[in-house]
C-alpha cells in the first residue's frame, strides 16, 4: 500500500492488546466491586443486613453466578455500542438488505474481515431465525498463551467472547434486527457464536 501523508493509522496488534486489557479490567474492577462489599458487610454486619430485609434494596455486592453476570453486562454493552457504530460506517455506501439472512452473510463476509482479516468460517442455519457462525481460530485466542484442551483455558478466555456477542448485537439491532447472541468454544482457538434472532410481535 502507498504512502498516504493524510491517513492515520493504527497497529493492528494495538486492538487486539487494547481489547484484552479491556476485558481484564472489567474482570478486575468486579471482583474490587466484590472484595470491597464484602469488607463492608463484614464492618456494618447484623445491622446493614437488617437495614435490606424487606426494602428489596441491592447487594452491596455479586456472588457467584450475579458476578459474572456483571462482568458480561458491561462487556456485552459496550459491544453493542461499538457495533451500532461499525454497521454505519461498513454499511453507509451499501443498499438495503432484503431479509436478515443476507445481513448475517454481510457481517459473515465484510464485518469478520474488517475486526479480524479473515471471513467467518462456516454459517449454518435452520431458516428460523437462528444462526450458528463458527470461527475455527478466533484472532484474540490466538495471542492468548493457554493449555488448548484445558477445561479451566475456556473458563477462562470465555468473557473475551461476550464483546464480540455485543458487537454482533449492535449491528444487527442497526439494521432494525432485535436478537440474542451466545457464543462458547470446547476447543481453542475455535468458538462459536449463535444468532437468534427475535419473532416480529
Amino acid at each position: 500500500m502507498a504512502f498516504q501523508p493524510n491517513v492515520k493509522m493504527v497497529n493492528e496488534s494495538v486492538i487486539d492488546f487494547l481489547t484484552s486489557e479491556m476485558v481484564e479490567a472489567m474482570v478486575r474492577t468486579v471482583q474490587d466491586e466484590v472484595r470491597v462489599g464484602r469488607e463492608r458487610d463484614k464492618i456494618l454486619g447484623g445491622h446493614q443486613q437488617q437495614m435490606n430485609d424487606g426494602t428489596g434494596s441491592p447487594k452491596f455486592y455479586a456472588e457467584g453466578d450475579e458476578s459474572t453476570e456483571a462482568v458480561y453486562y458491561k462487556l456485552e454493552m459496550i459491544g453493542f455500542r461499538v457495533g451500532e457504530r461499525l454497521a454505519e460506517r461498513i454499511s453507509k455506501d451499501r443498499m438495503r438488505f432484503p431479509d436478515n439472512l443476507d445481513v448475517v452473510k454481510f457481517v459473515c463476509k465484510e464485518v469478520w474481515t474488517f475486526l479480524f482479516k479473515k471471513q467467518i468460517d462456516n454459517l449454518k442455519t435452520n431458516h428460523r431465525g437462528v444462526y450458528v457462525l463458527q470461527d475455527n481460530n478466533f484472532r484474540w485466542f490466538t495471542r492468548m498463551a493457554h493449555d488448548h484442551n484445558s477445561a479451566e483455558a475456556v473458563k477462562r478466555v470465555t468473557p473475551y467472547l461476550w464483546f464480540p456477542c455485543g458487537i454482533l448485537r449492535g449491528i444487527l439491532s442497526n439494521f432494525g434486527i432485535s436478537s440474542v447472541v451466545m457464543a462458547e468454544t470446547s476447543a481453542l482457538p475455535a468458538c462459536t457464536f449463535q444468532i437468534k434472532v427475535a419473532k416480529a410481535p
